[in-house]
């Protein structure tokens, strides 16, 4: 049986009933049982050097780890919102990425209608054993689906988000609407833009790069005449352009 890491995160959780924090437990253990038997130190250090050595791995390659997570999670019950809190809380508290990542994917997978608190407890993970893979996961898929739920939220975290001394809850701000499209509030998205296209910073340069890119997917014309219009960093318009260039759009650049 896997060795239980003890980590307070008293911001996730505040109360948990009993069986919720027997069913967690009980699927946190298994999760980390499996985990454990597939390791492969063949595959660690390559992945571990991949991620520049910030997390320990397993080795275990994104397939098979999903794999191995929807074996053990098909015998459980879908999970309330509390036993998912608890799930969530245990794999963190682990120093392998394969759990956090096991974490996020059970997140994800809460099919209720989203708490308006969860936006506390996305902040918290995308400050807790910070780096791009998950920042960005929390980002587009989890933030994403949270403001689809409450769109009213949208403006007000985002601007303050754009302001966090934290270099990833920045990143995040500028990924909230990666996967909107059509529903992009894109008067949003470019005032998160300029507010941010100074920063000499790879993660942050990118980050918006990435989203000019997708939303150029949506409206080509508007993502080049913002592009035109604003200096950006070289990172930035590069990878802004990515798409409209490889699609040899005419946006009059």
């Amino acid at each position: 049986m896997p060795k239980r890491n003890h980590q307070n995160y008293a911001h996730l959780l505040s109360r948990v009933g009993k069986e919720a924090m027997e069913t967690a437990d009980k699927l946190y253990k298994e999760i980390v049982t499996a985990l454990q038997e597939n390791r492969s130190e063949v595959q660690r250090q390559p992945m571990e050097k991949y991620m520049k050595n910030q997390f320990s791995f397993y080795g275990i390659k994104t397939p098979e780890r999903k794999r191995l997570l929807q074996c053990v999670l098909k015998k459980f019950n879908q999970l309330s919102y509390i036993e998912t809190l608890q799930i969530v809380e245990l794999l963190y508290s682990e120093k392998e990425r394969e759990c956090h990542y096991a974490a996020l994917t059970i997140l994800s997978h809460y099919k209720e209608p989203i708490p308006l608190s969860s936006i506390g407890l996305y902040k918290n993970l995308i400050t807790t054993h910070s780096w791009w893979d998950t920042v960005d996961m929390i980002s587009s898929n989890l933030c994403g689906r949270y403001f689809q739920v409450h769109s009213d939220q949208l403006p007000t975290i985002t601007k303050k988000w754009a302001q966090s001394y934290d270099l990833w809850v920045r990143r995040a701000s500028l990924l909230f609407q990666l996967k909107m499209k059509e529903e992009t509030d894109e008067g949003l998205l470019y005032d998160t833009i300029l507010t941010l296209r100074h920063e000499k910073e790879f993660f942050i340069e990118k980050a918006i790069g990435w989203a000019l890119r997708e939303y150029s997917k949506t409206n080509p014309a508007s993502a080049a005449a913002f592009i035109r219009k604003h200096p950006l960093r070289p990172l930035s318009r590069r990878e802004g352009l990515k798409w409209i260039k490889s699609k040899g759009l005419d946006v009059n650049l």
